[in-house]
């Protein structure tokens, strides 16, 4: 090859390099439109039957912005043996058929349905202790939409990656799933197998990611209605034209703690993973903290103390990445299996609360404790908004957490 010849051939190597970059950059950059917080499965959040492994499941996600091509991670972080997989397909749902809410999401429209690949193949294994990312696929996904992943399954763990509380069913079915194929004798369970985020290719756009507790993992909300507080946020901001872009992911979890025990990896160790390293994020909401209360026996000031420290780390992680940091206000328990009398959980609270009111560290305030107390008695949840304990609110609780919290940031980009 002469040396006229090697530098044409170079010089139309950079000129692809340069269309091909242009076009991904035309089309937007990543951004999360969904994702919850993976954990460890223990035999109880494990299908009835024991395993997973010769099956198919069909799990329902609530997306929040859209995008013309997409992708999926998937998790195998807690499980100690590998995960292998015959092959995923994505589908719309079908709401045609009006079912019952228990089945919704069961049924698709073939006709949509779209296989994603790993390294161009439809099978992979997924090592323990690993994850996996999709191939870009193409893909019309609508803001807000439902939208069903079917997995087919080879082996599988003893104890899967999963997330308990969906709040969706996941609608499971021996032997391998194709597009066409009728859901019948199925199982269920009202959990999430492996499924992490999904990536959309979007222009402008940018998600906020919410960590917390129960309280925004959604319990007291209806199975199947994505009516936690995030999905209303998620509706309130696709309702206004500045927000428009503005992705939500719900990375909370029940049970969960900033430090103090609690339930799977507390938000101090799952903070960067869930939070700060998901595609496009630009804000950080955190609300936790009362599962720290939860524990209070007379320790309160060093409690509260400590929480706060964890938040200031949490705003420094955010600051540094050029992230901005809101922080919610604790809401009340009087009357929940928390109450101590209004003693020292009561004092720690209402002292997190006004740090996080008045310090201005934050970048911002959602103040959900005034939202949700009742004026009247204010350490104690509005009756019209508590889903029977005292604790979680209720749908019409939690609109009125996530339609707040969507005024509040649209008030902000009008500033």
């Amino acid at each position: 090859m002469s040396i006229k010849q090697m530098v044409m051939g170079l010089v139309l190597l950079m000129a692809a390099t340069n269309l091909q970059a242009k076009t991904e950059k035309d089309n937007g950059e990543w951004i999360a439109t969904w994702a919850t917080a993976t954990e460890y499965t223990g035999k109880g959040d494990m299908p009835k039957s024991g395993t997973l492994t010769g099956k198919s499941i069909r799990q329902i996600v609530h997306v929040s912005i859209g995008g013309k091509t997409l992708r999926l991670h998937l998790s195998n972080e807690y499980s100690k043996e590998p995960v292998e997989i015959k092959s995923i397909f994505i589908a719309d749902i079908d709401e045609s058929c009006s079912p019952k809410v228990e089945d919704i999401g069961i049924d698709i429209l073939p006709k949509t349905a779209r296989y994603l690949k790993f390294g161009g193949k439809k099978q992979l294994t997924i090592a323990a202790g690993e994850t996996a990312v999709s191939d870009p696929l193409a893909y019309d996904l609508k803001p807000l939409q439902r939208l069903a992943i079917t997995i087919s399954y080879g082996e599988t763990p003893v104890n899967a990656t999963s997330h308990r509380g969906s709040r969706t069913t996941s609608y499971i079915i021996k032997g391998e799933a194709q597009p066409k194929t009728k859901f019948t004798d199925i199982e269920r369970e009202d959990h999430w197998y492996n499924i992490a985020t999904i990536d959309v290719k979007a222009e402008n756009s940018s998600a906020i990611a919410c960590i917390g507790n129960s309280i925004t993992d959604g319990r007291g909300t209806t199975t199947n209605l994505q009516n936690r507080w995030t999905d209303f946020f998620a509706e309130s901001l696709q309702s206004n034209e500045s927000t428009k872009n503005l992705a939500v992911l719900n990375l909370g979890i029940g049970g969960n703690s900033v430090f103090y025990g609690g339930l799977s990896d507390p938000a101090v160790k799952r903070y960067d993973r869930d939070c700060l390293e998901q595609a496009g994020v630009k804000t950080v909401i955190v609300f936790e903290g009362v599962n720290d209360l939860g524990g209070i026996n007379g320790d309160a000031e060093a409690r509260a103390a400590k929480i706060i420290e964890c938040y200031k780390e949490f705003i420094r992680k955010a600051h540094d990445r050029g992230m901005k940091i809101y922080g919610c206000t604790i809401t009340p328990f009087l009357g929940s299996f928390y109450d101590d009398g209004g003693f020292f959980r009561e004092a720690a609270r209402q002292t997190i609360n006004k740090w996080i009111r008045e310090s201005g560290e934050f970048d911002g305030v959602i103040d959900f404790d005034r939202i949700i107390r009742n004026p009247s008695d204010p350490t104690k949840m509005k009756e019209e908004y508590h889903c029977g304990d005292w604790l979680h609110p209720n749908p019409e609780g939690y609109r009125a957490m996530g339609e707040f919290a969507g005024k509040e940031f649209v008030k902000g980009r009008s500033k």
